[in-house]
């Protein structure tokens, strides 16, 4: 049987790179980052750009993941169960919270949105689907966390990336936190991925009572929140009917 093919699996480890950042790199630091050398980089990135599964900044020669890419993965999320089984009840959750919806999964460190309802107005949004969101800055990722539906220990091993001066960073003060979203049974972010904006998330679980993923409402703090930064009970409630119909279709019990 014939061997792994080198260009590749190099292929593979250039675009798991570029998704891993949150931001564009150079050639060099592709380079360097995979033992590869320039020449070879290069050559790989170039078929990757033909391929529009990478993108190069005109300005500053920096790359990062293409359209094509993106597109793919979504062709893959229109056949995913939980997305699937979750479209109607997160569109009806759009309809009655009068804001963003958002489901996600973990994947690699991360959250991975895989549905987005726009809120329902006239404002300029942009989609997020295959948007990845940091887990510990945002509600979607802190109830994975608390759930154990991905692992908190790598993300403790260094401090975590301050979005603002709320984000949760040191290890005492997030595992607070995910007790908190264990006892209540939901979860939220005020202020902590982006001044001005607050999101709160409730797991979804599938058989066997395992959680799966999460579905979260977002939207401008002073709509999620009351006057003192405390989550609506109105959307909270909302939220965990969305979460706990989901998880019914997928087949939790008694959930």
């Amino acid at each position: 049987m014939a061997g792994p093919v080198q260009s590749i699996e190099r292929a593979a480890a250039i675009l798991r790179l570029l998704a891993g950042g949150s931001r564009r790199l150079g050639l060099g630091e592709v380079a360097s980052s995979l033992g590869l050398a320039k020449g070879t980089a290069h050559g790989i990135l170039r078929t990757l750009q033909h391929v529009d599964f990478v993108e190069q900044d005109p300005a500053t020669g920096k790359y990062q993941l293409g359209a094509a890419l993106l597109h793919l993965g979504t062709s893959y999320l229109d056949v995913n169960e939980l997305r699937s089984r979750s479209i109607n009840w997160a569109d009806a959750l759009a309809a009655r919270s009068g804001e963003a919806v958002r489901l996600g999964t973990p994947l690699e460190g991360r959250v991975l949105v895989i549905h987005h309802v726009f809120r329902p107005d006239d404002t300029l949004q942009t989609l997020d689907v295959g948007a990845l969101l940091p887990l510990h800055a945002s509600s979607l990722g802190k109830v994975l966390l608390a759930y154990g539906a991905t692992p908190v220990e790598p993300l403790l091993e260094h401090e975590p990336e301050s979005y603002t001066r709320h984000t949760l960073v040191h290890p005492s003060e997030l595992n607070r936190a995910l007790g908190e979203i264990r006892d209540l049974g939901w979860g939220a972010e005020v202020q902590e991925m982006s001044m001005g904006e607050a999101g709160i998330a409730a797991p979804i679980r599938g058989q066997g009572g395992l959680v799966v993923g999460a579905i979260g409402v977002s939207g401008a703090v002073e709509r999620i929140c009351d006057t003192k930064g405390r989550p609506q009970p109105a959307l909270i409630t909302v939220l965990r009917e969305a979460a706990r119909a989901i998880s019914r279709d997928l087949g939790a019990a008694r959930w």
